[in-house]
């Protein structure tokens, strides 16, 4: 009786010894915050980061993408995968890390799997789909994802119902880019041929705060 509870005694310390381990393992080192991470996404400069820190970071990127669900974390490790970037390229886990993270909500993710789509780049070109993405980073915010969403809509692709919501999001958008600035208004008087002039004007709302 003596060692039959001292072996399971035995496995009860080595299970729990195993537990604590996954849970040190779960507490990767946060590399950056969220908020850090997700502008240097918005600014297209986390590749060159993650150059910059001489790739010595992705195990624990990894874990943050693959462990820790992180939605930023699973953009990162995604585009890293889909080109290469400090690891082989794998575009298709990729693009899954990517789908991941838009899944989160996540605009960046969103906006460019919708530029993927549009385009045609790693994946077959789909311009139902990317009108799909591409309204969600809207909806969000994303002016990226926004004036592509405008362009396919002038194109002849997406709903006209959903040409109200992207002139409200657009006539409410706000750049100190001249370039951008001047993008927005061809936009709009783009879409102010497509539309009714009743839904021109409801569209000249206010963004709610």
């Amino acid at each position: 009786m003596i060692k039959r509870a001292s072996s399971f005694l035995v496995i009860v310390f080595s299970s729990l010894v195993s537990v604590s381990l996954q849970a040190q393992e779960l507490k990767a080192v946060q590399l950056y915050s969220q908020d850090e991470l997700i502008t240097m996404i918005n600014q297209n400069t986390h590749l060159e980061r993650i150059v910059a820190d001489r790739c010595q970071l992705n195990q624990d990127i990894e874990a943050h993408a693959e462990v820790l669900k992180e939605p930023a974390y699973q953009f990162l490790w995604g585009d890293m995968l889909a080109w290469g970037v400090c690891v082989d390229a794998d575009p298709v886990r990729g693009i899954g890390f990517m789908r991941d993270a838009s899944e989160q909500g996540l605009p960046a993710a969103l906006e460019q799997l919708g530029r993927y789509y549009s385009k045609g780049t790693l994946v077959q070109e789909d311009k139902p789909r990317a009108v799909m993405y591409l309204r969600e980073a809207s909806a969000l915010g994303n002016l990226k994802a926004q004036l592509q969403l405008a362009q396919l809509f002038v194109d002849g692709y997406g709903s006209p119902y959903d040409y109200e919501d992207t002139y409200h999001w657009l006539y409410n958008a706000i750049t100190d880019d001249k370039k951008v600035h001047q993008q927005i208004a061809g936009y709009l008087a783009a879409l102010e041929k497509l539309m009714h002039p009743k839904a021109v004007r409801a569209a000249r709302r206010p963004l709610q705060s």
